[in-house]
């Protein structure tokens, strides 16, 4: 066993436990479900030689690391920043924690690695964008859209897409920026009805999907059914509130343009 693993102080311990609060509080931030997130953080401390506990929630994390062969142990609680989901970082973040079990790392190789994952460049914002609106046109041809439609749905997901990138760079609240972002890709969805477009609606109603809330839809039902019942009933209360925002947004724009839907 190498130095590092076998000079198992009070301080070396507390230096786990802050590193593993840090891990975990970027899976969560970054929309991993708690099961998984649990399971690899578990890994990491028993490749460190210790035991750890977590209890989460939806804004706070509390980690107890203790040593196997000794009586230290640490406790820290933890906020949970509000990270854009990455299904990078939870693949990234859980091959190091194999990693760090399967070749026996040390606190600081695995530190190291960690902090060079989480420093990668992000994808494109302009990509993201334009994947977005490629989706959502993809959708609409899937429910029955022509192609006018589609061209609409993709440029007012774009309108969307970037009203809702620009609010969060500004920090706007999440519930106001999912209303506006609905309202406003909906109204320019709007304009296949004054076009005479025959797929108008679906165009209308495929302009908003990029807002669906997915990831913590299906989080919030792993988590219950992991037994994680607190956090999953959390995630699914914050998804139905974000779906009632879609609703909101898009019932401000239906008000505007219903004597065209009738």
């Amino acid at each position: 066993m190498d130095a590092d693993k076998s000079a198992m102080t009070q301080e070396h311990i507390g230096e786990i436990a802050e590193f593993i609060s840090r891990y975990l509080s970027y899976m969560l931030g970054a929309g991993v479900h708690t099961s998984r997130v649990v399971r690899n953080s578990k890994r990491i401390g028993a490749a460190l030689g210790t035991d750890v506990s977590i209890h989460t929630s939806q804004k706070t994390a509390m980690v107890t690391v203790r040593g196997r062969d000794v009586h230290f142990m640490d406790t820290r609680v933890v906020d949970i920043p509000a990270f854009p989901i990455s299904f990078e970082w939870n693949a990234d973040l859980s091959a190091l924690s194999w990693a760090a079990y399967d070749r026996k790392m040390t606190l600081k190789e695995i530190s190291d690695r960690f902090d060079e994952l989480v420093s990668k460049p992000r994808m494109n914002p302009v990509f993201v964008l334009f994947m977005a609106s490629l989706a959502n046109a993809s959708f609409c041809r899937l429910f029955g859209g022509d192609i006018w439609a589609m061209l609409i749905t993709f440029t007012s997901t774009m309108i969307g897409f970037f009203t809702r990138q620009h609010l969060a760079r500004r920090h706007v609240n999440h519930y106001i920026v999912f209303i506006v972002s609905a309202f406003v890709a909906s109204i320019c969805a709007s304009t296949a009805l004054s076009l005479g477009i025959d797929t108008a609606e679906i165009a209308l109603a495929t302009s908003v999907l990029y807002l669906v809330p997915g990831v913590p839809l299906i989080n919030g039902v792993i988590d219950i059914t992991d037994g994680h019942i607190q956090i999953g009933i959390s995630r699914l209360v914050n998804a139905l509130m974000l779906i009632v925002c879609i609703a909101i947004g898009m019932s401000g724009t239906l008000m505007l343009v219903k004597d065209s839907l009738l």
